[in-house]
């Protein structure tokens, strides 16, 4: 069993295990300067807990949409704290739309995808066929003789209901892309931001690696020159 020792965040004193923090020197320059700025004299060897380098990381990102984009809102205080928490954005939108279904949008949804098909128009045609082909062949007896005053009465009916559920759905369909216009609004930005500190990240440990390198060139070149006899 490997034993986890317990270290002390160098900001707030607080204690936590040794695997759970991370070294000042290690993070980006932009996080690093924004800790410095509120705790200067830190060395890089200080020791930061993820809390507090979420927290910060919350207050850098907030920082840089304020200043490219002028504002900051609430949608972007959710991506914010997603990024900070590693918290997941992306869902199944069309399940959680539906879950909240009352019976009345799921009858108009029924109702709406129903009325706009093809088997609903082959079936009414089918319907004031065999309506109109009845009536005409019953001749004086018919219930609705041409020009079929009862017939144009259900039609009407027909379409003053229908038309207000057909609204409904698309009503709900306008609220659905809505829902998924703002999910991609924030998967997208939430995306940009990570690969962009990544980016920093990744330029930030390259330049660490060839200040290394040339340190240690710079070392091997003072040995050779020591080892060379003197005339």
């Amino acid at each position: 069993m490997t034993f986890d020792p317990i270290c002390r965040d160098a900001i707030d004193g607080t204690a936590h295990p040794r695997s759970s923090l991370v070294p000042l020197g290690t993070l980006r320059p932009a996080l690093t300067a924004l800790i410095r700025a509120d705790h200067p004299g830190l060395a890089d060897a200080a020791l930061i807990a993820s809390a507090t380098a979420n927290r910060y990381r919350s207050r850098y990102i907030e920082q840089l949409l304020r200043h490219e984009r002028g504002a900051f809102t609430a949608l972007d205080a959710e991506i914010v704290k997603s990024v900070a928490n590693q918290e997941t954005l992306a869902g199944n939108l069309d399940a959680d739309f539906t879950a909240d279904r009352t019976l009345g949008d799921r009858a108009a949804d029924t109702l709406a995808s129903f009325g706009g098909s093809w088997a609903f128009l082959l079936t009414f045609a089918a319907f004031l066929a065999a309506w109109m082909l009845w009536n005409q062949s019953r001749g004086p007896g018919a219930f609705d003789p041409f020009p079929f005053i009862l017939l144009n009465l259900i039609l009407s009916t027909i379409a003053a209901v229908q038309a207000p559920i057909i609204m409904m759905s698309q009503r709900r369909q306008e609220s659905r892309d809505r829902m998924r216009a703002r999910s991609d609004y924030q998967v997208n930005l939430k995306a940009e931001l990570e690969i962009r500190m990544l980016h920093e990240k990744i330029d930030h440990l390259i330049s660490r690696e060839w200040q290394r390198l040339e340190e240690a060139r710079s070392v091997q070149l003072e040995m050779l020159a020591d080892s060379k006899p003197q005339p």
